[in-house]
């Protein structure tokens, strides 16, 4: 693990709310303060989250979507109470959250994983990039990590470790590699692309800037099952975890034909959608922090 993203995890401000909790079948379920159960997401644009919303709705759950701007605001957030679920990680992401902030947070139920892009507006074929060119990449461990290793795949890198979920740029062998690598928030990566020959994208942030999926120039494979430690969740506190209402969300986005059709729109056709159980998700997030735990 690296030091510095762990400690700008942990000092990431924290305000205080009450967790959201069943109601009575009559009424819809709110949290308990009497508000709609809140969901932090990044992209709450997104025209699924309209379709998800109505849905939960039409089950007598009443949910707000909270947007958030980047990805290190939403776990402390949901942390404080701020929100009492979020969907906008993978496994990977939280593991490494819980291990630099001494939280707990739980996965409740997947979503999908979205393979990782590499695009350019130079190139449009991987192999016409220049050696020397500079790369860029995002700059949280564990998105940084998986885009190394498809540079790695794709012959632009060559990794010192082999490539692994902790993969960072001290690993890039600079004198065996074809260019170099520059790491940016992830929400600038796209913006960063008339500087650079190419960047690794988040989806998020690719729907955003206009970039179609099918433009990326190398992309990751969502379908190898080592691909599960990023698989995207929905995260309740630990607390929640076993939370009706909570887990009948995770039912409604997982079942309702209207809410998937949307996602994988917003995808761009590329999303890989799941329900795997929240145990096995567990299972990955526990041997995920072992890992982190023995690389310190």
């Amino acid at each position: 693990m690296k030091k510095n993203l762990l400690a700008a995890l942990a000092v990431v401000p924290l305000v205080a709310l009450l967790a959201g909790c069943a109601g009575a079948p009559t009424k819809p379920a709110t949290g308990t303060d009497g508000d709609a159960i809140k969901i932090g997401v990044v992209g709450a644009s997104d025209p699924y989250w309209d379709v998800y919303t109505e849905a939960a709705a039409a089950e007598g759950i009443e949910i707000e979507i909270v947007d958030f701007a980047q990805y290190p605001q939403v776990d402390p957030a949901l942390a404080a109470g701020e929100v009492d679920l979020n969907q906008f990680q993978h496994i990977v992401y939280l593991a490494e959250y819980n291990e630099a902030s001494g939280e707990n947070l739980a996965p409740i139920g997947a979503t999908a994983i979205y393979p990782l892009g590499l695009y350019s507006t130079e190139y449009t074929d991987i192999d016409d990039i220049v050696k020397g060119d500079t790369v860029a990449v995002p700059d949280d461990d564990s998105n940084q990590a998986r885009a190394l290793v498809i540079l790695q795949s794709n012959g632009l890198i060559e990794l010192t470790d082999g490539g692994t979920i902790f993969s960072s740029l001290d690993d890039i062998d600079e004198a065996a590699s074809r260019v170099k690598v520059t790491a940016l928030e992830s929400s600038l990566t796209a913006s960063s692309l008339p500087d650079v020959a190419a960047a690794i994208i988040n989806n998020d942030f690719a729907e955003k800037a206009g970039l179609k999926f099918s433009e990326a120039i190398a992309t990751d494979d969502a379908t190898d099952p080592k691909a599960l430690p990023y698989a995207n969740i929905f995260a309740s506190r630990d607390e929640d975890k076993n939370n009706k209402t909570f887990q009948k969300l995770v039912e409604i986005y997982q079942t309702s034909q209207a809410v998937q059709d949307g996602v994988f729109a917003v995808s761009g056709g590329t999303a890989l959608m799941l329900t795997t159980p929240a145990a096995e998700l567990e299972e990955s997030l526990a041997g995920i922090r072992a890992e982190i735990t023995a690389a310190e």
